[in-house]
């Protein structure tokens, strides 16, 4: 994955708030959400130093990327709720990619799980909701059991991750769309621990 080739980017336009969202097509999970497509590629080779750096800081191998050519290869919309698909999301990962992304899952909830414990979760709460709603969307698409969920919103969100990590590996890497779960799931739980760190 390390050369000077350029790395290829996909756009996802009309999030709530008018947000959009990039994302390093070679490593699922590293997005950077911003007001433009432009800001979103543009900041791309910084959220991409950082992610390897975050991965290698807890012990996962990463990818070094040579040079900043980062650029846009397909661009769709979310549309009714649903989050937008690219090409890409359509190849079964491999049992190899499978596993690290699975670990990298378990980062990213863990990393969120930090951040609600030493921050303020009223600052990403709609995002969290959000999350909520998606894990529970994607278990029933994976033909999981969907969780009897608590009261406390916190709790609820812990119960629907627990539902998905186990209705993923329950799946497979071969399971329709279990690329493109584990790209968002990364993603966002990453976004919402930044939110939730963020400076009122």
């Amino acid at each position: 994955m390390a050369g000077t080739m350029p790395h290829a980017i996909f756009i996802e336009t009309e999030l709530p708030d008018g947000i959009v969202a990039a994302y390093a097509a070679e490593l699922p999970g590293c997005a950077v959400f911003a007001a433009t497509d432009d800001e979103a590629a543009t900041r791309m080779p910084m959220r991409v130093s950082a992610f390897t750096g975050w991965l290698r800081a807890n012990g996962e191998p990463a990818p070094t990327f040579v040079g900043d050519n980062w650029y846009e290869v397909e661009r769709a919309a979310a549309r009714d709720g649903q989050r937008a698909a690219f090409t890409l999301d359509e190849l079964p990962p491999s049992d190899d990619e499978f596993g690290a992304w699975l670990r990298w899952l378990e980062l990213a909830r863990e990393e969120l799980a930090t951040a609600l414990d030493e921050g303020d979760p009223s600052a990403a709460a709609e995002q969290l909701d959000s999350i909520e709603r998606q894990d529970l969307a994607f278990v029933s698409q994976l033909g999981g059991s969907t969780p009897n969920l608590p009261s406390d919103p916190i709790d609820r969100l812990y119960v629907a991750r627990d539902a998905l990590t186990d209705a993923i590996e329950a799946a497979g890497p071969t399971h329709d769309g279990v690329r493109r779960m584990l790209r968002l799931a990364i993603a966002d739980d990453l976004r919402a621990a930044e939110s939730v760190r963020a400076p009122a």
